[in-house]
């Protein structure tokens, strides 16, 4: 049987995700902050649930060994762990920016550091990093957000150059806003007394909820595709975008280039 490591997997999509790769076969290392809020997936076939802050260089080096002594060979790491931050930047605080930065970017790359040694013995292994549609377009109220999950695309491509000697691939994965946990719990600055900051968070919270209430299919989607990407690897670096959102932006952006796509975004959220 293989084996994959998906890092955030208590909650949301990083759940469903250990779910269905253990339906189908897989060994899940499931880690997660806190044992006790992975208590829906203890006792289930085929997966292990393991205590894991990607913030965190001790506690990743902690798990890695305790999981290394549990399972021969890891095929696949999921770095699914992430959150979000909607703010404008004025309004902007240190400890927000500081967490989105250690969990969405700098978490990757350190649970990537600490797994490349254990997938170069073993002559073989693959990483997929969760990104978002908003690693590869920009839209308001994202700067944070949207900046780590671009630093997750670039820092993705850049390491599969370093790995493929070894047979280790790398691929990222895009999609849109999925109904799961993950809206409900971002983060917003705080009320402002400008009004011109008041619209646009409410007209911005409006269109994400919206999007997100009407993809009641993105998320079996994702998943679907997720586990067929593991199961079949390309060699090389590759991006996956999946559903009708993040594709129709994605080549927007790219058709469009910056001032025409730019225009759109201002005439359909900023008029």
């Amino acid at each position: 049987m293989k084996s994959v490591i998906i890092t955030g997997a208590s909650g949301g999509i990083g759940k469903d995700i250990a779910l269905h790769f253990a339906e189908n076969g897989w060994n899940v290392i499931a880690t997660m902050l806190c044992l006790e809020h992975g208590k829906e997936l203890q006792g289930i076939k085929n997966i292990s649930c393991y205590i894991l802050d990607v913030t965190s260089t001790v506690s990743i080096e902690a798990a890695k060994k305790e999981i290394m002594e549990d399972f021969k060979t890891i095929d696949l790491v999921v770095n699914n762990a992430g959150v979000g931050y909607r703010s404008f930047v004025e309004l902007a605080e240190d400890a927000q920016i500081n967490n989105i930065v250690d969990i969405n970017w700098l978490g990757v790359v350190k649970v990537c550091r600490a797994f490349i040694p254990v997938f170069r013995v073993q002559k073989m292994g693959h990483f997929i990093n969760i990104s978002s549609i908003a690693g590869l377009v920009n839209l308001p109220l994202g700067s944070f957000y949207h900046s780590t999950k671009h630093a997750v695309e670039s820092f993705s491509e850049c390491m599969a150059y370093e790995l493929i000697d070894f047979n280790i691939s790398v691929s990222t994965m895009q999609f849109g806003n999925t109904p799961s946990n993950f809206q409900k719990n971002v983060v917003k600055s705080e009320c402002s007394s400008l009004g011109s900051y008041t619209v646009l968070m409410e007209k911005i919270s409006l269109i994400l909820k919206n999007k997100t209430d009407k993809n009641t299919d993105l998320k079996p989607l994702i998943i679907r595709e997720l586990l067929k990407i593991a199961e079949n690897p390309a060699k090389n670096f590759k991006r996956y975008t999946i559903g009708f959102d993040a594709n129709g932006l994605s080549m927007l952006r790219s058709k469009m280039g910056y001032r025409l796509f730019g225009r759109l975004i201002r005439q359909s959220v900023l008029k």
